[in-house]
């Protein structure tokens, strides 16, 4: 019976070969969403290792968070905008929970985020994710929660605005369009826990930090910041 399966897997792969959602080159067994060669050339960060890291250095002034980092660096026409791109455009769901769990290996590594009890994605606008389907930071953090083993809480944070795009916007402008943005539907099931918000690109932290800080105003006890990438 498992020949037989085996034998079906291998004829609907040549059928319909798996590709690698960096390159597009043909995955091979045992590789999973990427390719060996382009997880080897990802521009990984390891801020874990790094509290005073630029992510960190980021939100310096601005809010209060206990650590901050971001997995990957994001360039554009780079294999990252390519994998981003695949997670928020292209449904590609099952790549961001990959992703996910690699950055909840390397949060694993950072005695910061040792005690973490709750995993909370930046959402989307109701009317914004039932277009899209799906909310891709949501993907990410489950992965993470998968990780750490630790549960994700989507219901509290809520983003009651539907604000335009911010990818042309400069930091002050983000900073103003995302005030007022963001409340808190279920306080309570938040109040003095270690929170981890995720998100999935930082550029200048805007959305972060109104999120951030609607959370620590409800009580929370520990804010931590994470991303799959941060621009340079």
């Amino acid at each position: 019976m498992f020949n037989l399966k085996r034998l079906a897997s291998d004829f609907i792969s040549v059928v319909f070969p798996d590709c690698c959602n960096a390159c597009g080159d043909e995955l091979f067994h045992g590789e999973n969403q990427i390719c060996i060669n382009c997880l080897f050339d990802l521009p990984f960060t390891d801020f874990q290792y790094c509290p005073d890291n630029a992510v960190a250095k980021l939100f310096w002034g601005r809010i209060h968070c206990d650590q901050a980092m971001a997995m990957l660096y994001f360039r554009k026409a780079n294999r990252v905008q390519k994998l981003i791109h695949q997670i928020k455009y292209r449904a590609k769901t099952d790549l961001g929970f990959t992703l996910g769990t690699m950055l909840g290996e390397r949060l694993s590594q950072s005695p910061g985020y040792a005690n973490a009890e709750l995993v909370i994605p930046v959402p989307l606008h109701k009317k914004k994710e039932r277009a899209r389907g799906y909310n891709q930071c949501k993907c990410i953090a489950d992965g993470i929660a998968y990780s750490l083993q630790i549960p994700v809480q989507t219901g509290a944070l809520v983003r009651q605005v539907a604000t335009s795009s911010q990818t042309r916007k400069n930091r002050y402008s983000r900073f103003e369009s995302m005030k007022s943005v963001f409340t808190l539907a279920e306080p309570e099931a938040l109040y003095g826990k270690h929170i981890i918000l995720v998100d999935d690109v930082i550029t200048t932290g805007a959305t972060l930090e109104a999120c951030g800080q609607v959370l620590l105003d409800s009580g929370i006890s520990k804010l931590s910041i994470v991303a799959l990438a941060y621009t340079v």
